[in-house]
């Protein structure tokens, strides 16, 4: 041991003078040789075998070994639990406290040696005692580990099968020694917890429809009473509050509305478990994107044209879009002779698409669209109506617009962002799409592939050949032409929204003249906007949470000041914050501290919402935040070690008597035990020759004296 004088031990070995194989085969002829002399009865046969024993017997030089060793120290590893559960009630300085004090116990035992491993808080997959036990004796040689001391909540999520090799190791002659190891609960005692799980949430839900959920709440650790139930409250991101009556330890189904697109939380509370060490697993926070359930669109063609190929691709590109398209091959006044059956496929149902499913259209396109008596005025009302109610509205203008038949001379003049100037109202030259300053900001055009930083900037964008000009828009101007006369004009009508674009030549940009253009992103873009994708609002508030900190995210598409945002808390505390502008593209950001679990509001003076809520880095750790012995006492039973609670005083916690015993290792609650393996190092090493020449010399000649005497007397 340290501190002790070193120890020998005493063997026997041979160091043959000559090849073994030499030796043996010398042995072999001495034994027939004097087999043969005691058949044939030759007097002195037994004196001189015995002389050529001790003749090979020298030749094998036989030695006596002493060998003196030194003996080497144990080691005893600290495996202190520092994961996110080890938070509650100060159980985190209890553990290093406790490492602290275990520590200077272990130095009083001689021959043991104490290693402190701190597991530090993981990511994923809770806490894993046993990899850091297993990482921590990888240096350490298998005949001087003493066993390990695990100082945890006893909340451990690797705990292996059967015993691991760490506990286990092989002594290198095919024989296992079981190491104990030993357990230090950061508690006095058994705690109970409440733990709700979500069990079932879709990611998606179709708006208008419910979704259900699946949830249930443990009691753990508890022995609740047969039939008991409790009160689940569910809070909605707008504040909206209910609650339903769960049964606990059975899981139970709750359906909830999806009343509108994009992110949806709902924050889910169960009440207090009496005597529960923790509400922190008590309260989730579900995320359901609400998504539109198969967009129906109307796409009417006043003529057959190059862009509705485009607005086909497009649009039948997305699995989630009805398309309904009919194109007019020829206007009811128009008679040329032609049979109907040579025009058409089947008549324009006008009837049933603006009298009878208006409603059902989530948007309607008019791409060059001439009315010429094709839609009566109760029809066109019907589309307004239908527009204010909450539809989209899309017009490609081209030349239909400078007849009489016009659009704007009907009553969905109500719901145009622009007006067609009357002398004039077509501009025939080749220009380039700019942005406007808005337009700089709208994300229906904020960072085209090939847009300018700045409104001044030309964009590489190819070009057009005609647009019409307007005398007056009350939209928002998103793209101008020529003369810098308005070309995408976007603006609200009631509920719903209409887009004007004033040019039909946008598909030019998919053949690539002049080097093309974004055309179908900036459809796409356009008819999302139109159907009210969240991502596309031209002013839209954002809120995530991550790692604790809030970014607060604003775009608008009009200049200002900065603007300043009021966020709540979970627990209804509220701040006002400045944003700060971010680029030159409308946005203004913000970042704060959010430590709280729950649902977080942000609110703008503009009435815009957005909420957020902290995502668990690791809902392993939180599943069951007790001090229980019920997780590493088997292991700790099977290896011979003890378990023990430490109290409630984190400053002055309990401990056990530290001991290193001989033999069988059995431990108690409070006296844990190591097993001495007397580990040690050889420091020296002498051999003595047992027979020394001269001696082996003496006892042959003496024989064959014998030999020579014993023949004689014959």
């Amino acid at each position: 041991m340290m501190g002790m004088p070193d120890l020998s031990r005493h063997m026997m070995t041979f160091s043959p003078l000559v090849a073994p194989w030499c030796l043996d085969l010398l042995l072999v002829a001495v034994m027939l040789l004097a087999a043969a002399g005691m058949i044939r009865r030759v007097r002195g046969s037994i004196w001189r075998l015995l002389a050529a024993f001790a003749v090979i017997t020298w030749l094998y030089n036989p030695q006596r070994i002493t060998e003196t060793w030194h003996p080497l120290p144990e080691t005893a590893l600290i495996v202190v639990d520092q994961s996110a559960s080890m938070s509650e009630r100060g159980r985190g300085d209890m553990a290093r406290n406790t490492a602290e004090r275990v520590q200077a116990e272990m130095n009083r035992v001689p021959g043991l040696v104490p290693r402190i491993v701190t597991l530090r808080e993981a990511q994923h997959g809770g806490t894993r005692l046993f990899g850091a036990l297993q990482q921590a004796a990888a240096d350490i040689p298998p005949s001087r580990l003493a066993g390990a001391v695990l100082i945890t909540d006893g909340e451990d999520h690797d705990v292996p099968a059967s015993l691991p090799d760490t506990l286990n190791p092989d002594d290198g002659h095919g024989h296992r020694t079981v190491l104990p190891l030993h357990v230090l609960l950061t508690a006095k005692g058994e705690e109970t917890d409440r733990h709700l799980r979500v069990l079932q949430a879709p990611p998606f839900a179709i708006v208008g429809k419910d979704v259900t959920i699946r949830v249930e709440i443990d009691d753990q650790g508890a022995s609740p009473t047969p039939g008991a139930t409790t009160q689940l409250t569910l809070t909605q991101g707008d504040g909206t509050t209910f609650s339903r009556p769960v049964r606990i330890g059975q899981p139970q189904d709750i359906t909830l509305p999806v009343t509108h697109p994009g992110e949806m939380l709902v924050g889910l509370s169960a009440p207090e478990l009496p005597g529960e060490v923790s509400t922190r697993n008590n309260h989730d926070v579900i995320r359901i994107n609400g998504v539109r359930d198969r967009l129906r669109v109307l796409l009417v063609s006043g003529t057959p044209n190059q862009g509705e190929r485009v607005w086909r691709r497009l649009l039948k590109a997305d699995p989630s879009v009805d398309l309904v398209h009919f194109t007019i091959l020829r206007p009811p006044d128009r008679d040329d002779g032609t049979p109907l059956s040579d025009l058409a496929l089947i008549a324009f149902p006008v009837e049933e698409l603006f009298q009878q499913k208006i409603d059902q259209f989530d948007l309607i396109i008019l791409d060059g669209f001439e009315n010429r008596g094709i839609l009566p005025e109760a029809y066109l009302r019907n589309i307004v109506r239908h527009i204010r109610a909450g539809g989209g509205l899309l017009l490609i203008g081209g030349p239909e617009f400078l007849t009489p038949g016009s659009l704007q001379n009907t009553p969905l003049s109500d719901i145009l962002p622009a007006h067609v100037a009357p002398d004039e109202g077509m501009t025939v030259r080749r220009f380039r799409p700019d942005l406007t300053e808005t337009g700089m900001r709208h994300p229906v055009t904020s960072g085209l592939p090939g847009a300018p930083e700045h409104a001044e900037t030309q964009p590489g964008w190819g070009p057009w050949y005609r647009s019409l000009r307007t005398d007056s828009a009350s939209g928002e101007v998103l793209m101008t032409g020529p003369d810098r006369q308005p070309l995408l004009v976007l603006d609200h009508a009631g509920k719903g929204r209409v887009a004007f674009l004033l040019s039909d030549q946008a598909w030019l940009w998919s053949h690539g003249e002049g080097g093309g253009g974004p055309q179908s992103e900036l459809l796409r873009r356009i008819s999302h906007w139109l159907m009210k994708e969240p991502e596309l609002e031209e002013n839209q508030l954002e809120a995530g949470i991550s790692a604790g900190q809030m970014t607060i995210t604003r775009r608008s598409i009009t200049s200002g000041p900065p603007p300043v945002v009021h966020v709540t808390a979970p627990d209804g505390r509220t701040q006002s914050i400045t944003l700060e502008p971010a680029g030159t593209t409308g946005l203004a950001r913000a970042r704060l501290p959010a430590q709280q679990d729950g649902i977080w509001t942000v609110r703008d003076d503009a009435g815009h919402e957005a909420f957020a809520a902290p995502r668990t880095e690791d809902p392993v750790e939180f599943a069951d935040l007790r001090a229980t012995a019920s997780i590493l006492a088997p292991m700790a039973a099977a290896t011979g070690g003890g378990v023990h609670w430490l109290g409630d005083n984190a400053d002055q916690p309990s401990l056990p008597q530290m001991v290193m015993v001989g033999g069988k290792v059995t431990s108690s609650a409070d006296r844990f035990a190591f097993p001495a393996r007397n580990a040690h190092s050889i420091s020296g090493q002498q051999a003595r020759t047992i027979l020394p020449a001269w001696a082996v010399g003496l006892f042959v000649i003496a024989m064959l004296l014998l030999a020579w005497w014993r023949e004689s007397r014959s």
